[in-house]
């Protein structure tokens, strides 16, 4: 099977990119051909943003370049992965003209928030979903606190609407949990093409040892990412052991400044993957406590790689992710009390957070291994290839 794989990267290196490369190895591992199309968000400060605008509404030169790809590789399907802002849904009809079928995996909630995340403000906001349309999103300059590009993702996302393009343009959306489709269901998508496949882990990285002696964040150092909370939480705590939180983002000042007056708490910065990976390996459990709709939180199911539970915030596909008593533990979020209380029990009872990290490691095991993974995108591909064979 060939698959034209698109990708728009972000400027610092996340979830969703890391998630793009694993799906393309696993691919190719088995044997696929992969064309992979990608732009970058390094161009935005080049195009300026009258250019960046247009281009996020309809993209000539992403449309050429699909239709060239398409051409030179005949490929059997178009999975897009992120078109926002350079790409745009221009390929989508670059595609379809070709007999392409096109996949798309719904990697934030860009289609039904302009800022993804379906958060303002610190606070969950379904404004825009509730009132079936973007401009409550622009009232508040929800896309970067900028007006006039809240205003070019509102008109991309109004002008598609119109036009039909997320009904009738894309063959298949993939939502990376049930939480997620239901939003996506909620805020207008078509129900009938939307089916749920969860990120995975690969390499395997194989059981921490029973040594377990620090607390773990891994994340990006943001508001949306519950920071504050769990900071308030530790800060609470009788002699809690050290805290690492590995990543980088705006937070990092302030969270610097933090640390200085608490030496339990240790800035790591990014690490690559391995060196993440060997301090999942040392947790006694990773803390989770986003105050955003996570579309998934790939951070939890690495974490079940390595043995090691997850508390989260009881929110979004979190709670759908860890089994509360089994995996890990939910609190409240934005709650720092009730994290504390948490984090506190968890630290008291090490032999049940102990039998959490081997269920947890169960899970992964279960649903979230490449081979998984695997056969459920294979199920996809060719379901859609025989729907699209039947109608020709």
């Amino acid at each position: 099977m060939r698959v034209l794989s698109v990708h728009n990267r972000y400027l610092y290196r996340g979830g969703e990119d890391v998630s793009h490369e694993a799906e393309m190895r696993m691919l190719r591992n088995h044997g696929h051909e992969v064309v992979a199309y990608e732009e970058s968000n390094e161009r935005v400060a080049e195009l300026g943003p009258l250019r960046t605008a247009a281009r996020t509404i309809w993209s000539r030169e992403s449309h050429a370049r699909v239709v060239a790809l398409i051409r030179k590789h005949q490929p059997d399907v178009m999975h897009v992965q992120n078109f926002f802002p350079l790409i745009s849904p221009s390929i989508y009809y670059a595609a379809r003209q070709h007999g392409v079928p096109v996949v798309q995996t719904l990697r934030n909630y860009r289609l039904i928030c302009l800022g993804g995340q379906l958060l303002r403000a610190g606070r969950v906001c379904e404004d825009c979903l509730a009132a079936r349309t973007n401009w409550p999103g622009v009232r508040h300059r929800c896309y970067r606190n900028d007006a006039g590009a809240s205003m070019a993702t509102a008109a991309m996302l109004n002008i598609h609407h119109m036009r039909g393009t997320w009904r009738n343009a894309v063959s298949r959306y993939i939502a990376l949990s049930e939480f997620a489709r239901n939003k996506f269901v909620e805020g207008g998508l078509p129900a009938e093409r939307i089916v749920v496949k969860p990120n995975f882990v690969e390499p395997d990285p194989g059981l921490g040892d029973a040594h377990r002696e620090i607390a773990l964040f891994v994340g990006r150092l943001s508001n949306e990412k519950g920071l504050d909370v769990l900071v308030e939480a530790w800060e609470q705590l009788d002699n809690p052991p050290p805290l690492h939180i590995l990543g980088a983002g705006p937070m990092e000042d302030t969270l610097r400044a933090r640390a200085r007056s608490n030496p339990g708490i240790l800035l790591e910065g990014n690490r690559p993957a391995g060196e993440m990976m060997e301090f999942m390996k040392r947790a006694r459990f990773l803390v989770f406590p986003s105050i955003c709709y996570e579309t998934f939180g790939r951070v939890a199911v690495e974490a079940f790689a390595c043995g090691t539970p997850v508390i989260a915030s009881r929110l979004g596909s979190m709670q759908e992710l860890v089994k509360d008593g089994e995996t890990g533990l939910l609190f409240q979020p934005g709650d720092a009390a009730d994290l504390c209380e948490r984090l506190q029990w968890a630290l008291a009872h090490p032999q049940e957070i102990g039998a959490m990290g081997r269920a947890a490691r169960a899970e992964y095991e279960a649903r979230y291994t490449e081979d998984r993974n695997y056969e459920r995108l294979m199920d996809i591909y060719l379901k859609l290839l025989g729907e699209e064979a039947a109608v020709k």
